[in-house]
């Protein structure tokens, strides 16, 4: 499975309806199920962003379902970024002419 590094920041309608996230968390991560894709950890964080997402999935494609689902929402804007462990960097690099 690929990780992938989501980045979440509230929308106006998110933050109004704020004390529905846990609610919210929970069918995200059942969604996430539904499309084969696993919601391994998610931390709220101070910043320019208001959480960050660890997200196991098959591939770009389900990634980018995940991300689509859960930004149709309305109650968040996403980046996600794909992220490359220790080993497969090594793997990366070794494969470098």
């Amino acid at each position: 499975m690929a990780t992938y590094i989501t980045l979440l920041r509230y929308t106006q309608q998110g933050i109004t309806t704020i004390k529905e996230a846990p609610k919210r968390i929970d069918a995200a991560r059942k969604a996430y199920q539904a499309l084969g894709a696993e919601l391994k950890a998610l931390y709220l964080v101070m910043g320019r962003y208001d959480f960050v997402a660890l997200v196991e999935a098959p591939d770009d494609t389900t990634a980018a379902k995940a991300a689509l689902a859960l930004g149709s929402r309305g109650n968040v804007s996403s980046e996600t970024l794909r992220a490359f462990s220790e080993d497969e960097f090594r793997n990366i690099v070794g494969g470098l002419p």
